[in-house]
């Protein structure tokens, strides 16, 4: 018995005695971040195109109160950036972890979260100075981020935790549909609206990250990528890097960028237009059943063919019809239709009003 564990002893001794030979020879590794935590504006000043929301909070920041905010908008224009670049430039480094608590939509906020563990965050009274000697205010900041996908009932729990802890706490709500939110919540609250970021303002974010990442690119790839995007500079940060890891030491291509986004070929797009024009029925067929098995999403062929037929040269009339067929293929599609046919169907009263007009 005595052998036995001496032998472990010895194994864990030698054992040890390795950890600690390849412990310090072995080098941490840089942190890697994806380019959109990375470039996430780490101050109010960064925080690009919403003109208003900065007004507001730099104001805040040198001594005025805050109200309640409501920040909506669509998805990647900086609404959770912004607040918590602000709550950083507020409390600094060390008091953000105890005077913020962030809630997103990953977390469970039904009735029973608000009751508890909002209303003890907001009942804490906090000091007025921070750690490093500057002044800051005496209130904690509760951001309840997708708050539209928040509950009823759990909406009309908050509106009163909002009221009655005014005193020591602030509440900042982030949504993409205001129109979810409860009245009683949007009255108690400043309004913000983030507006989708314009193109000349992704492009210089782009560049700017290109530069940073030593990146070649082509002037066509960044105009793609501000092209796909749709105002959604998260979703362009996103393109990018994928397409810098896809294209390793080389340009970043448009082509490139349009194999990453999903989006179907223009060409493909005009050559199914033209046989809805021109063509028999056969050839639609043909067309429709390589699109899908492709692989394109029957929503990305939709939303491309309707820009086609707006800028097309029918009429009004024939227009009209298309795009009422097209929100009823786009419903059948949410509602878990088969693509196919619904394609199909969409491609077939395209055909059928362009034989009209001759």
């Amino acid at each position: 018995m005595q052998a036995f564990l001496k032998g472990a002893t010895v194994q864990s001794t030698r054992s040890q005695k390795d950890k600690g030979a390849t412990g310090p020879s072995t080098e941490k590794k840089a942190k890697v971040v994806p380019w959109v935590e990375k470039y996430r504006p780490k101050c109010v000043d960064e925080v690009a195109f919403q003109e208003d929301v900065v007004a507001v909070l730099k104001k805040s920041l040198e001594g005025a109160d805050l109200p309640n905010l409501l920040f909506y908008g669509p998805p990647g224009t900086g609404k959770t950036s912004t607040i918590l670049a602000a709550a950083r430039e507020l409390y600094g480094p060390q008091l953000f972890r105890q005077r913020v608590l962030e809630l997103n939509a990953s977390d469970e906020r039904g009735i029973q979260v608000i009751r508890e563990k909002v209303k003890n965050f907001a009942q804490l009274t906090v000091a007025g100075t921070r750690t490093d000697g500057k002044p800051c205010p005496p209130f904690k900041i509760i951001i309840l981020d997708e708050a539209d996908s928040m509950t009823a009932p759990a909406q009309a729990a908050l509106r009163r935790t909002m009221e009655k802890e005014s005193r020591t706490t602030r509440f900042c709500l982030i949504c993409n549909y205001v129109s979810r939110i409860i009245e009683p919540l949007t009255s108690r609250c400043s309004k913000f609206r983030f507006k989708p970021l314009a193109n000349r303002i992704q492009e210089e974010r782009l560049l700017e990250i290109c530069e940073k990442e030593n990146l070649k690119y082509t002037k066509e790839s960044i105009e793609a990528l501000v092209r796909v995007s749709e105002g959604d500079l998260r979703k362009a940060i996103t393109y990018l890097q994928s397409a810098a890891r896809l294209n390793n030491d080389k340009d970043v291509t448009e082509c490139a960028v349009i194999e990453i986004a999903g989006i179907v070929p223009p060409k493909m797009i005009n050559k199914l237009l033209q046989i809805c024009f021109k063509g028999t029925f056969e050839k639609l067929e043909d067309a429709v059943r390589n699109l899908v098995d492709e692989g394109y999403a029957a929503t990305q062929i939709l939303s491309q063919l309707h820009e086609s037929i707006i800028d097309g040269d029918i009429n009004d009339k024939q227009k009209s019809v298309i795009t009422e067929k097209m929100a009823v293929v786009d419903k059948c599609l949410s509602d878990g239709a088969d693509e196919y046919l619904q394609m199909l169907s969409l491609c077939s009263v395209i055909m059928q009003q362009a034989f009209q007009n001759t």
